[in-house]
């Protein structure tokens, strides 16, 4: 079996541990934001950084009389996402390689917005939040997921340890900032669903730790250390996933915020 390139040194996958992907990471997430979503039959829904599709087809299934149509700046992730429709024969469905804070949407073209951690990265929140609500009907809505304060999160503070942590993921936490974004933007009346469910990280203490080899901020991390540093780093990685290793697999706390909002 290949060893990917982004699996912790000397860390070979069990190959019976069932890969894991960021649908399988987010499964009770997911649950949570297509019933927070409740697509209309009729609606045109468009999903901001969508990854492999899977929250685009969930509104296109329930937009059965309308479309979706899901845009990310992934390549990879938009090839994957076509692959996947097409399997599954979800046909009013489609999807664009873009940056939704520049990307020319039709005005007016959708009657919601949503994302599934897709909006925290914008360099520029306010451009970025504002093309979209260009993007949407007057009557249009906005409803997103967001991780919540990253002390809040156990599985970032696991895995970066005593590292400097990443600030963006968590940059739409806190409600009152994320007001300020949306009604700058053009969006009003934001509410903000607690969602307390932890985050799915493999079957397997192997499976996790490649799962964990894959994160941008751990190679990073571990480009930066020397041969020593990384031994260290490994097994303090595999000593966190162990002790959230149970029967039904590896699992970490989270807390997120699905944010909803209409157009003003």
């Amino acid at each position: 079996m290949k060893v990917p390139e982004t699996a912790l040194p000397d860390e070979r996958p069990n190959t019976g541990a069932r890969p894991v992907d960021y649908d399988a990471e987010l499964r009770l997430h997911n649950r949570a934001f297509r019933h927070a979503c409740a697509i209309l039959a009729r609606e045109r829904v468009l999903d901001i950084g969508c990854g492999a599709g899977q929250t685009t087809r969930d509104a296109a299934r329930a937009a059965s009389a309308g479309s979706a149509m899901g845009i990310d700046t992934s390549s990879s992730m938009i090839a994957r996402a076509r692959e996947l429709a097409a399997a599954e024969d979800v046909r009013n469905v489609r999807f664009e390689l873009g940056d939704a804070q520049t990307h020319s949407f039709p005005p007016q073209g959708f009657d919601v917005a949503i994302s599934r951690f897709g909006t925290m990265f914008f360099a520029d929140p306010i451009a970025a939040f504002r093309n979209i609500r260009g993007a949407l009907a007057d009557d249009g809505r906005l409803i997103m997921m967001v991780w919540q304060a990253l002390e809040a999160n156990e599985w970032s503070l696991a895995i970066q340890g005593d590292r400097p942590q990443s600030s963006a993921a968590f940059s739409l936490a806190d409600p009152s900032l994320a007001k300020k974004i949306l009604d700058a933007a053009g969006f009003a009346d934001a509410t903000f669903q607690d969602v307390h469910e932890p985050v799915y990280y493999g079957d397997s203490v192997e499976a996790a730790l490649a799962w964990i080899g894959q994160f941008q901020a751990t190679r990073e991390a571990l480009r930066s250390l020397d041969a020593a540093a990384v031994e260290r780093e490994r097994t303090r990685l595999r000593e966190a996933v162990a002790q959230h290793h149970r029967d039904d697999g590896v699992w970490f706390d989270s807390r997120a915020w699905i944010i909803s909002a209409r157009c003003r």
